[in-house]
């Protein structure tokens, strides 16, 4: 829970703009959590660790994204023949291709090199470690200045789980994360009740939802 608690404030309001090319957060989540466990680390330091992985996935799905392009001639030739099951087959197909790598990469990651990430890990000298257990405290920072970036609205949420974590210092974070589900659906709840009322009264929506 602290190790994925820690990746998801680290990747909060991250987006792909332009030609920039973040770190894939499912395996960034995923690494820093195996890495954790199996290596015995903390978890700021094995989000450190968990960043050329995520690269690499990154730089893996760009590829791929790059080379299913190809699939739309194919796409529109199956559209002007009207041959469904052909524009079902290359619509799915890329999805299947990327979904396999991911649990390729996952099954590896959490089964088959266990022991390979972790002598890896362990091999690291002890400034190095240091170094990346400082960056991974960083992150958490950037993450959540991105998202302050990314929407304004979120402030006082943020506020409120900044007051939380000081006062209650838990070391479980299952409790806060509940608070924060709690929140979640007043503020789902309200917005849904508010465009009832807009469209009974004829309002416009704004098309905005949580």
């Amino acid at each position: 829970m602290e190790a994925g608690a820690i990746a998801e404030l680290s990747y909060l309001g991250l987006t792909t703009v332009g030609g920039t090319v973040p770190p894939n957060a499912l395996i960034a989540g995923l690494m820093t959590v195996v890495l954790a466990y199996k290596s015995g680390v903390s978890a700021e330091t094995a989000l450190g660790l968990s960043l050329p992985f995520a690269l690499l996935m990154q730089w893996i799905v760009i590829a791929c994204q790059s080379l299913f392009s190809g699939f739309n001639v194919k796409v529109e030739q199956a559209i002007k023949q009207n041959d469904i099951k052909k524009f079902k087959f290359y619509v799915f197909l890329p999805e299947i291709i990327l979904t396999s790598l991911y649990a390729v990469v996952a099954f590896l990651s959490t089964y088959a090199l266990q022991n390979v990430l972790s002598k890896f890990v362990n091999s690291f000298p002890e400034f190095v470690s240091h170094g990346f257990e400082i960056a991974g405290g960083l992150l958490p920072g950037l993450g959540l200045a991105l998202l302050l970036m990314v929407k304004k609205e979120n402030v006082p949420y943020l506020i409120i789980g900044f007051l939380v974590m000081s006062i209650m210092k838990p070391d479980n974070v299952l409790p806060v994360a509940l608070f924060a589900i709690a929140l979640v659906l007043i503020d789902f709840m309200r917005d849904k009740e508010a465009k009832t009322t807009s469209v009974v009264t004829g309002g416009e929506d704004d098309g905005e939802g949580i």
